[in-house]
């Protein structure tokens, strides 16, 4: 009988001996979660036990610690939950977030298993928004350029912050020589110029719907007490359309085109330009015109900030992630647009989980179906951009484990060969 349970502890200390051995040679794996042994007696209706045996092989779930590192496909998990894989049509998770971008755009890690979440409403347009929630698929990053967006395509049109010099002399003019229209720019007739004058001037560049780049100009010319004209010009040419603007006694904007810049919300002029200045084959633009702010103050003239919400076209230069796992694609128009979300799961029993090998783990009956949710919501941690999960194997532990399944391992062959010898000692008996 003693053969037996010798032999069962040295069949579960050398189980042991390879759970510890598998931890060390994995302590610079990333994302990987150490297990232990649990070990159990066994009886059979007897008051002297029949041995030990390993009842599971319990693994770690502790978060390891996060390291960084630089790169912008390296990402970790900042508390709970797993990023889902797909590989061969099976889905696993991991905690390991060294991802590669493929040539056609997938996230994939070493092994080739894909990144999964949630994508664009419209794959072919970078601009159409990530759909969230239902269930989630292998993430593309979509090659398209950003399409060009004209100035005022998007209703936030030309916003601008000055402050016009109160003390400004009405007849202390500059003037400006402009052509009529786009076509008399190529014809050297002085006839088809005109000279406007003004007190103060500021340039900024609108789009066209091609996203073309021009060259917009505001002439400011004080008409009499608190009162303001604007021409507008653009690339050279002198447009119809003017602005006026008063001030109260304050300095502050009272009133634009006659509309109370005061009420809330101000109607703002548009200012638009056509194809007698932009030319033919694009959108007009009409953008509004925002003077929010402005004022008439004693000073120089000046602008305090100018914004207008068209671009050109760009091409994707690289992606980054966001704290709740959204991914950010940079374009060379130095826009960015959200292009995916990746979709973290966790589990009620994560011990439950098995391992498949290639950092993958797989759901199992024990585990519990996933709970699938979006980074930093409910129990699910953040996801760290440029940073890795270190492994939880603490090697100090681990050594220190390695002795004690030694010596247990020695102790079991100990016991066999003491059986041995007293059943030697009975043989010789006479």
């Amino acid at each position: 009988m003693g053969f037996s349970q010798a032999l069962s502890g040295v069949n579960a200390a050398s189980q042991q001996l390879d759970v510890i051995g598998n931890n060390i040679s994995n302590s610079q794996t990333k994302g990987f979660k150490s297990g232990s042994v649990q070990f159990s007696d066994v009886f059979a209706n007897s008051a002297v036990g029949l041995g030990t045996r390993v009842s599971g092989i319990l693994q770690d779930f502790s978060s390891g610690s996060l390291e960084a590192t630089g790169r912008n496909l390296d990402i970790a998990i900042a508390g709970d939950g797993f990023l889902r894989f797909q590989q061969e049509g099976q889905v696993g998770y991991s905690r390991n977030g060294q991802l590669t971008m493929t040539a056609d755009g997938y996230l994939e890690n070493a092994q080739g298993a894909r990144l999964m979440g949630y994508g664009l409403a419209d794959a072919t347009d970078v601009n159409s928004g990530v759909v969230t929630g239902g269930q989630p698929g292998v993430l593309n990053i979509p090659a398209a350029d950003m399409p060009a967006s004209a100035t005022g395509a998007t209703g936030t049109g030309i916003n601008i912050l000055l402050n016009l010099d109160s003390a400004t002399v009405a007849d202390d003019t500059s003037t400006a020589v402009l052509y009529d229209n786009l076509n008399a720019k190529t014809i050297e007739d002085t006839d088809q110029q005109t000279s406007i004058a003004y007190n103060y001037s500021t340039s900024f560049t609108v789009y066209d719907s091609q996203g073309a780049q021009h060259n917009a100009t505001l002439y400011f010319q004080k008409t009499g007490e608190n009162t303001w004209d604007a021409r507008t010009a653009l690339d050279g040419v002198l447009t119809d359309q003017t602005l006026a603007a008063t001030f109260d006694n304050d300095g502050k904007l009272a009133t634009i085109d006659g509309e109370d810049a005061t009420d809330n919300p101000v109607i703002w002029p548009t200012l638009s330009f056509d194809a007698n200045e932009l030319g033919d084959g694009v959108d007009p633009i009409n953008a509004t015109f925002n003077m929010a702010g402005s004022t008439q103050f004693a000073g120089d003239s000046t602008v305090k900030s100018l914004a207008q919400d068209g671009y050109s076209a760009g091409a994707l230069v690289g992606i980054s992630f966001a704290d709740d796992g959204t991914i950010v694609g940079n374009y060379s128009n130095e826009k960015t647009v959200d292009l995916g979300q990746i979709a973290l799961a966790t589990f009620r029993n994560p011990e439950g989980l098995t391992p498949s090998g290639d950092n993958l783990f797989a759901a199992t009956a024990a585990s519990g179906n996933e709970l699938l949710g979006i980074a930093g919501t409910g129990t699910l941690g953040s996801i760290e951009s440029e940073t890795l999960e270190a492994s939880n194997v603490d090697l100090t532990q681990e050594l220190v484990n390695l002795i004690i399944a030694q010596r247990n391992y020695q102790a079991n062959t100990n016991s066999i060969r003491t059986q041995s010898e007293v059943m030697d000692q009975i043989a010789q008996l006479r």
